[in-house]
C-alpha cells in the first residue's frame, strides 16, 4: 500500500490538493501535514491521517513522515526562511525513508527575474543534492492573487501595477492544486512541469474584462516598480512586501510570467480556468 503525504495541507492550495488528492486514493493511504491538526478534523473524520508537523520546528518532521512513501512538499510562505524549512523537510524525509518528492517551486525557477526564484533555486539544489527521487512543479500564479478587492478597484476604475505589457498565463489554485495530485500520485522522479494557464492576458486586458462586467470603465496605470513599491507600502503594505509585490510584477514585464506550453491543462485533462471566470466569481 502507498502511502502519501501532503505537507501543508491545511493552507490555501494544500487544502485543495488533498481533496484532489482523495478523489484520486483512498482516505487510509493520505497523510495531512499541518501544524495544527484541529483544523483538519473533519478530514481526520473521513479516515484521513492527521499529523502535526511544523517546518520551523524540524524534530516533528521525520517522525510525521514515518511510513510515507510520497510526499508532495508544499513551499511555505514565510518569506526568507524558506530554502532553511525546505532543507528540514528534505533532510526529515530521507531520515524517514521517503522514497519520492514533488516540490511547489515557481515558473521557470531556472531563469526568472522574480527575486522570489532564488528561494525556490536553492530548494531545487537541495532536493537535487538530497539523492532522493523528486519532480519539480514549477508554479505560475494563481488568477486569486489578481482578483482581491476587485470590486472596490471597479469602483475607482483605476488598477495600478509594474507589469506593462507583460503575459500572465495564470492558473486557478484549484487548477494547480489538482495538477499537484496528479504528479503526487503518477510522478517518476527527473521531470520537470511548468505549470501554467491555458492563455495569457495583460493587465489592459484584465481591466477591459473587468469593465465589461461591471459596465464601469476601468483603465490600467503602469508604473514603474519603484514607484509601485511606494504606493504599495503608502496604502499599508510592509516595506518588504511591497518591494516582493512590485518586483513580481516589474518581472511580468519581463515574460516571467509567461508560459504557453498547455502542460498543466494536459496533466489535469481539463482546460484550465480562465481568468474571466476568477473575476465572475469574486464579484458575485
Amino acid at each position: 500500500m502507498t502511502t502519501y503525504a501532503i505537507a501543508g495541507a491545511s493552507g490555501q492550495l494544500g487544502h485543495l490538493a488533498l481533496d484532489a488528492l482523495l478523489e484520486k486514493v483512498p482516505a487510509a493511504n493520505v497523510v495531512a501535514l499541518v501544524r495544527d491538526p484541529a483544523k483538519l478534523a473533519d478530514y481526520a473524520a473521513r479516515g484521513v491521517d492527521v499529523r502535526a508537523a511544523d517546518y520551523d520546528a524540524p524534530e516533528t518532521l521525520a517522525p510525521a513522515l514515518a511510513g510515507v512513501d510520497r510526499l508532495l512538499l508544499i513551499s511555505g510562505n514565510a518569506l526568507g526562511q524558506r530554502p532553511r524549512q525546505h532543507q528540514a523537510v528534505i533532510d526529515a524525509a530521507k531520515e524517514a525513508g521517503v522514497g519520492y518528492i514533488a516540490y511547489t517551486s515557481i515558473l521557470h525557477a531556472d531563469r526568472s527575474p522574480i527575486k522570489l526564484g532564488e528561494e525556490h533555486r536553492a530548494t531545487e539544489a537541495a532536493l537535487a543534492a538530497s539523492g532522493l527521487a523528486y519532480d519539480l512543479l514549477r508554479n505560475g500564479w494563481y488568477n486569486e492573487n489578481y482578483v482581491m478587492a476587485v470590486a472596490a478597484r471597479a469602483e475607482a476604475g483605476v488598477i495600478t501595477g509594474a507589469q506593462g505589457d507583460g503575459k500572465i498565463n495564470s492558473a486557478s489554485r484549484k487548477d494547480l492544486a489538482e495538477g499537484a495530485a496528479a504528479v503526487l500520485v503518477t510522478g517518476k522522479g527527473g521531470d520537470i512541469y511548468e505549470l501554467a494557464g491555458d492563455h495569457g492576458w495583460t493587465l489592459s486586458e484584465f481591466a477591459a474584462e473587468l469593465s465589461r462586467q461591471t459596465g464601469k470603465p476601468v483603465t490600467y496605470v503602469n508604473m514603474g516598480e519603484e514607484d509601485y513599491a511606494r504606493s504599495l507600502a503608502e496604502n499599508g503594505f510592509p516595506e518588504y512586501v511591497a518591494k516582493v509585490i512590485a518586483n513580481s510584477a516589474y518581472s511580468t514585464s519581463l515574460g516571467a510570467l509567461e508560459d504557453d506550453s498547455g502542460t498543466l491543462g494536459r496533466l489535469i485533462g481539463r482546460p484550465t480556468t480562465p481568468i474571466a471566470e476568477t473575476i465572475a466569481a469574486a464579484l458575485r
